[in-house]
């Protein structure tokens, strides 16, 4: 396979993906790293100001063009319910929890922001935050690098076992995401 384009364009591309909060581009990076086709450091940092500019966007729009964001928020009222739960429940130490969580990682920034938390020290955490995400899954990630590569070609080699993969990965965040809801309602 030619990665020519991956060093030409790659840091480019995790820096856009980055922006929107994809574990799955910092792991992949993390990855080509390991090959030898990044750098993993340059990787990591530009993944973690991209990751860092994409939550201050979002608590920009949840601060400043409510209206215009509050059409896409409607669709999602139970996520933005458990967001604010979690952002109530911990506070400061939610800008750290959200980006290990899919599903509310974009929504907490905009929360925070609807709820008044100060601008300056949601930026203040928010740096430390994505930079401790990022670093967490690359790391992991570059580290168990060995075992990844393996496990897609395992899975190239029998393509039954990708839906079934995805299947309990949503089945898990249901799951989650039901649990949540429960608790919500018992207190």
């Amino acid at each position: 396979m030619d990665f020519s384009a991956i060093e030409a364009w790659g840091y480019l591309a995790i820096a856009l993906f980055s922006f929107g909060g994809s574990i799955v581009i910092v792991a992949t990076a993390a990855v080509f790293a390991y090959l030898g086709h990044i750098d993993l450091i340059s990787a990591l940092v530009v993944a973690a100001l991209a990751n860092f500019m994409g939550d201050n966007f979002l608590f920009y729009l949840g601060r400043y063009q409510k209206k215009e964001i509050a059409k896409y928020l409607h669709k999602h009222k139970r996520k933005l319910a458990i967001t604010r739960l979690l952002a109530k429940k911990y506070g400061t130490l939610a800008i750290f929890i959200q980006k290990f969580i899919y599903g509310v990682k974009t929504l907490i920034p905009i929360v925070m922001a609807l709820s008044r938390y100060e601008f300056k020290k949601f930026v203040f955490f928010n740096f430390f935050a994505s930079f401790l995400f990022v670093f967490t899954i690359g790391l992991i990630s570059f580290f168990f690098s060995e075992i990844i590569i393996s496990f897609f070609g395992y899975v190239k080699e029998r393509p039954y076992i990708a839906p079934i993969i995805l299947a309990t990965v949503i089945g898990a965040i249901f799951i989650y995401f039901h649990r949540v809801e429960k608790s919500r309602k018992r207190t």
